[in-house]
């Protein structure tokens, strides 16, 4: 019966976690897609990268909402079954308060695995892929980021302008430089043009224009009445830099060891002495803020130390739910703590297992201390 009953409230946290975890994760990422349709818009990507890029940001989403989720979800069902007095089953068929607590502690250290792999495994893979995806795709709408009245410079080395665009595409005083190096650069004036594709080269045809050739200080210039100028070769100033959040946990750990041994500024991408500070923030960001998951289910907990019929149980919901947020909260801001030597940050792992003990043994002591009272009692 015992088993029934714990799998009965488990399921009910959990079913209830899920749907939260997916609704809020849902409303987030589509709030961020809406914010990253400049990828497809402004940036010319196609519709199949914007939906990918935005799918693989929804792991990230997820493991952020994961720690409120579960707590919102742990918290709100135990006090929907005081309530309606389903609690007071567990407490009559010989289910003691110590080992209804000692059951979820079990149960959130499971969690912690789970989310270990999220943050280790799974959000640096798909942060991976999705910066992958940016670096390797092409321009595939160049029609798309040109704004009449607006310079644009998406495409690396390469500002566009252009003073009207008509319904058909067709670009009016269209105005292009594009730089090779800071002495040396080309400009071109034309007084319409439009966007063609020719066997797969993106091609931006221009008529009644002049180019000038800037060498060496040296000026160039010729008319022409039409002229293709290609595309294929341009890339976009979007960044494709593999960032530390992107990296995988294990090449994070290689790369402080190797710092530590080296001691040069600079090994290979994103592993240098000015980074060490935020690998080691992402390594504890990974590693060390799932372990605050035991003290949310712990505090959830507190909320069975009285009953409804107590007049002091509602001051005690929103006190569980306020500490709840805090210790959330500080969860994250701990990081900006971090620094880039692992024995001064001591203090900062322990913190976690601080606030766990110091609840879990609370409550032991509160309810054997009420079992004895009742023992007594009797």
């Amino acid at each position: 019966m015992k088993k029934i009953l714990f799998r009965k409230i488990l399921i009910d946290c959990f079913n209830f976690f899920l749907i939260t975890l997916i609704s809020a994760s849902v409303i987030i990422w589509v709030f961020q897609a809406v914010n990253y349709l400049d990828i497809m818009i402004e940036d010319g990507r196609s519709f199949f990268v914007y939906t990918s890029y935005t799918l693989l940001n929804l792991p990230k989403i997820i493991s952020k909402i994961f720690p409120f989720a579960l707590f919102f979800s742990f918290f709100f069902i135990l006090n929907k079954y005081e309530l309606r007095n389903e609690l007071l089953i567990f407490w009559t068929l010989g289910i003691n308060k110590i080992e209804f607590v000692k059951f979820f502690v079990a149960i959130s250290f499971l969690i912690v695995f789970l989310q270990i792999t999220l943050t280790t495994l799974i959000v640096p893979m798909s942060q991976s892929y999705a910066r992958t995806l940016i670096k390797t795709s092409n321009i595939d709408f160049f029609e798309s980021f040109i704004k009449p009245k607006r310079f644009n410079d998406t495409i690396n080395n390469l500002t566009i302008y252009a003073d009207e665009k008509d319904k058909d595409g067709v670009l009016k005083n269209i105005y292009l430089k594009k730089s090779t190096t800071h002495d040396n650069f080309q400009i071109t004036y034309a007084k319409k043009g439009f966007f063609k594709n020719i066997n797969g080269n993106n091609i931006l045809v221009l008529y009644d224009g002049e180019t000038i050739n800037v060498e060496n200080k040296n000026i160039i210039n010729f008319n022409f009445s039409e002229s293709d100028f290609g595309l294929n070769n341009f890339k976009t100033n979007t960044t494709t830099q593999f960032k530390i959040q992107e990296t995988n946990t294990l090449n994070l750990f290689k790369c402080v060891k190797d710092l530590s041994k080296e001691k040069k500024e600079f090994l290979y991408e994103n592993c240098s002495i000015k980074n060490l500070d935020n690998m080691f923030v992402e390594i504890f960001k990974r590693l060390l803020i799932p372990f605050y998951i035991p003290i949310l289910v712990l505090i959830s907990l507190f909320s069975i130390i009285k009953s409804k019929e107590n007049k002091d149980y509602t001051k005690l919901k929103i006190l569980i739910f306020l500490v709840g947020i805090v210790i959330i909260i500080l969860s994250e801001t701990s990081l900006r703590f971090i620094e880039n030597d692992f024995f001064k940050n001591i203090k900062i792992i322990f913190i976690p297992f601080i606030f766990f003990l110091t609840f879990y043994f609370y409550l032991l002591i509160k309810f054997s201390t009420h079992q004895r009272l009742t023992f007594n009692k009797k």
